[in-house]
């Protein structure tokens, strides 16, 4: 257990805010299976302070998910505290966190993400005005710099202790790496040294043995996990009784990816209509079944669905093949 501000955190396991993925449904899906900490995808500053009823909504937060973090984006320090300041008073989150780390264009554009490692100062502002004028615990997850030349995650992150926030998280690859190439987690060890707030790991985590490697290489209070998770939500269940029992959960059968498939599609429908959320699941569906026998044809099928009858339909097909399959090699 680790505390973020008054937070009390259950475990070192942490989910990792993914835009067009961790939403409601998807987070109480992590939660059964045991993360500490979960956070929204990431919420546009512009969209809270014009209004826009969609932002407002990826605000909400089931009771079930606690704890939970709201990820906020920007780049101008004004609306960044007028956000966050709406957050704080329109949203029963327990933590408010900036995106200094999202790579992509889109985001760049806006000065904000992990352009925002290209200017200190802006970052010092942009926290301290956001701690300054809200009552739950700030945090900030950064990248190890902007690009090779610009590798200054420890002198950021000490700005950002400086600036009040409650804790970091650092994923070990610079802005123009992406998602590419392997994460430096000398950096994060770095930056762990470097601070006295809580620092949670993050990069290249697709195992138990790498969240234990982290823990022990890099001395960080928690480890956060991304894109291993997704149609996998047992390896976060792994790495937490592995760290908390030393018990080793077996890999999931074809059966429960499929029944968990089928579940997560009905939680995406408790908050969007039907057809939203297949269109979500022609994402994730693929996503339980690979590596599962013949999946790539499957794959193409489910790219393609519009009602929960046709995934549920398609899913049934498939367990029967594989069913099949099964009883011949035994």
């Amino acid at each position: 257990m680790f505390k973020i501000g008054n937070v009390e955190i259950e475990n070192p396991v942490v989910m990792a805010p993914m835009a067009g993925i961790t939403n409601m449904a998807f987070r109480k899906i992590i939660k059964d299976f045991g993360a500490g900490l979960v956070y929204s995808e990431m919420v546009s500053d512009k969209a809270l302070c014009y209004g826009n009823a969609k932002t407002i909504e990826m605000l909400q937060v089931d009771e079930g998910e606690h704890p939970v973090s709201i990820q906020l984006f920007g780049g101008e320090v004004e609306t960044m505290v007028k956000a966050a300041k709406f957050i704080d008073q329109h949203s029963n989150c327990d933590i408010i966190d900036i995106n200094m780390g999202c790579p992509v264009n889109k985001v760049l554009k806006a000065e904000a993400g992990s352009k925002l490692l290209l200017y200190p100062d802006k970052i010092y502002e942009i926290v301290k005005g956001i701690v300054d004028n809200v009552s739950k615990p700030v945090t900030v997850k950064i990248r190890s710099g902007f690009d090779k030349e610009h590798i200054n995650a420890v002198e950021i992150a000490k700005l950002i202790e400086k600036a009040g926030a409650s804790a970091i998280a650092i994923h070990g690859r610079t802005r123009s790496q992406m998602y590419e190439g392997k994460a430096d987690w000398s950096i994060i060890a770095d930056v762990k040294a470097a601070v006295k707030i809580p620092v949670i790991g993050n990069g290249d985590i697709k195992s138990v043995d790498d969240a234990k490697r982290m823990l022990a290489q890099t001395n960080v209070d928690a480890v956060m996990i991304g894109r291993a998770a997704l149609g996998n939500p047992w390896l976060i269940k792994q790495v937490v009784e592995s760290l908390k029992t030393g018990e080793e959960i077996l890999e999931p059968t074809y059966q429960e990816k499929i029944a968990q498939c089928l579940a997560h599609a009905k939680k995406l429908m408790e908050i969007e209509p039907e057809k939203v959320a297949m269109f979500q699941m022609r994402g994730h569906a693929p996503w339980y079944i690979k590596g599962l026998k013949s999946s790539a044809r499957v794959k193409n099928e489910l790219s393609k669905i519009d009602t929960y009858e046709q995934l549920e339909t398609i899913l049934a097909e498939y367990k029967l093949y594989l069913d099949e399959i099964s009883n011949c090699c035994m």
